[in-house]
């Protein structure tokens, strides 16, 4: 069956991420489409990135990247739970992309994000790097509004609407990750 693992971008002490991911997971659950699993960054303790050689080359020397990269490469496509912050990505998720490559290509990603401009910009960056990680980015995206889905800007109450979107997501997600397995196979 199809995994998809839901990637809790924020590490932050207090992040409205867990939450959002969350409200993800549970709905993504009710389906019968793939196995879905939430992926926290906070149990990876990945520091800067530390290894000798370039991911590409996948010679992975730090236990941390092993792990990383065996729970990555689990996985035939993602959603990205993702804050934006000053008009990018987070640091954390930054790090946690760039230690690996391979274990992204050939998969697709989709993405929920949240901010004062609903996190669009991060997305935005986002798209950029899975292009150049060889993941399909799909069209359909979550963003939510720190000012109207969360309850003074910390308790997280999504519009109904927002349902129809993580659907839409999912579905593309799914669809894609399908997709692209020959490739992964080759």
């Amino acid at each position: 069956m199809t995994r998809i693992g839901i990637i809790l971008g924020s590490t932050r002490p207090g992040r409205n991420g867990e939450a959002v991911a969350h409200w993800v997971h549970e709905l993504a659950t009710r389906r019968a489409d793939a196995q879905y699993e939430l992926v926290d960054l906070v149990d990876y303790k990945l520091p800067l990135l530390d290894e000798a050689y370039p991911p590409a080359m996948g010679q992975y020397s730090q236990p941390h990247t092993q792990q990383w990269a065996a729970k990555i490469a689990s996985f035939d496509g993602f959603v990205i739970v993702t804050p934006e912050y000053n008009h990018s990505v987070p640091g954390a998720l930054k790090n946690a992309i760039d230690f690996l490559a391979a274990e992204w290509a050939n998969k697709a990603v989709g993405f929920v994000s949240y901010g004062s401009t609903g996190g669009v910009r991060a997305v935005e960056h986002l798209r950029l790097i899975a292009g150049e990680l060889q993941m399909a980015d799909v069209r359909s995206q979550v963003a939510l509004s720190l000012f109207t889905d969360f309850e003074n800007f910390s308790v997280f109450k999504p519009a109904e609407s927002h349902r129809d979107a993580v659907t839409a997501t999912l579905d593309q997600v799914v669809a894609w990750s399908n997709a692209l397995a020959p490739l992964r196979a080759a």
